[in-house]
């Protein structure tokens, strides 16, 4: 037993030294920072702060909680009828899906400015057919389409690989009992989804509530998010570099997705615990 111990010991330093350096070191700094002066006295000066930027974690919360649901909506039929095609097929429609995420983040969401700035493709086919164009380009609604754009994938696939495991014949005994489409949704398809639900839903909300590059680009500034904010102080883009208030607000940040995560854990217990009916 003795040797069994040394042995996995051993086999686990590498990922206990990986975590040290890369998880807890980061993490100690961003709380030594928050919580010391320039000087390195002890202050709550800092988290005290966050009253002064309410309205933006408000709004970045309000912006993800949008792009997360209208993922889930657009994801979980897509995500369904991929679900329900030949292996194949599947496999086709899996790599169409993962295919945005081969290219750059900063790239995508490049093309998008693009795509609906003034003089963009969506404004030209509009005024081809006879319109007058619209503004789109730095809006609440843009930023939302580049989340969307950008995230849907991470909801799609942990969607898609719940449903997989939903075997055909579980449906055809939800038929054959008299269910109709709806309840069978009800009843059978969502209770079994739900695994794959809550880590879509965390998977998207948790970049969408700190992006900061899609609201710096499709935004244009006038849609400030907390992680433009928590950027700004790290690197002085407005002239003023403070590290302690931004690992403040990060801080903050950080516990506000932990308490997320522990939401949809719980949820998931729930749902786990209690079955299908």
């Amino acid at each position: 037993m003795h040797r069994k111990s040394l042995s996995r010991v051993a086999i686990n330093a590498p990922y206990t030294v990986w975590m040290a350096i890369f998880v807890l070191v980061p993490i100690a700094l961003v709380v030594y920072y928050a919580f010391t002066d320039a000087a390195g006295r002890f202050t709550l000066q800092n988290v005290a702060s966050i009253v002064d930027y309410s309205h933006t974690f408000f709004t970045s919360l309000e912006l993800a909680l949008i792009s997360t649901a209208i993922c889930l909506v657009l994801a979980y039929p897509l995500a369904y009828a991929i679900s329900r095609m030949h292996v194949k097929r599947q496999s086709t429609m899996i790599m169409l899906v993962m295919l945005p995420m081969w290219m750059n983040f900063l790239i995508r969401t490049y093309a998008w400015m693009t795509i609906l700035e003034g003089n963009g493709l969506i404004n030209r086919a509009v005024r081809a057919l006879g319109g007058e164009g619209f503004h789109m380009i730095n809006t609440n609604g843009a930023v939302v389409l580049g989340m969307v754009y950008n995230f849907l994938p991470y909801m799609i696939l942990p969607i898609y690989t719940v449903l997989t495991k939903i075997e055909q014949s579980t449906i055809e005994a939800a038929q054959d009992l008299g269910a109709n489409r709806v309840n069978i949704f009800r009843r059978v398809l969502l209770p079994m989804s739900v695994p794959g639900v809550i880590s879509g839903i965390t998977m998207v909300f948790v970049p969408a509530v700190s992006t900061f590059v899609i609201s710096k680009l499709l935004g244009g500034g006038k849609t400030f998010l907390i992680g433009d904010i928590i950027e700004n102080y790290f690197l002085g883009n407005t002239g003023t570099v403070d590290y302690n208030i931004g690992a403040a607000l990060s801080l903050v940040l950080m516990i506000l997705i932990l308490i997320s995560m522990a939401i949809m854990n719980h949820f998931d217990k729930d749902a786990s615990a209690g079955g299908i009916m």
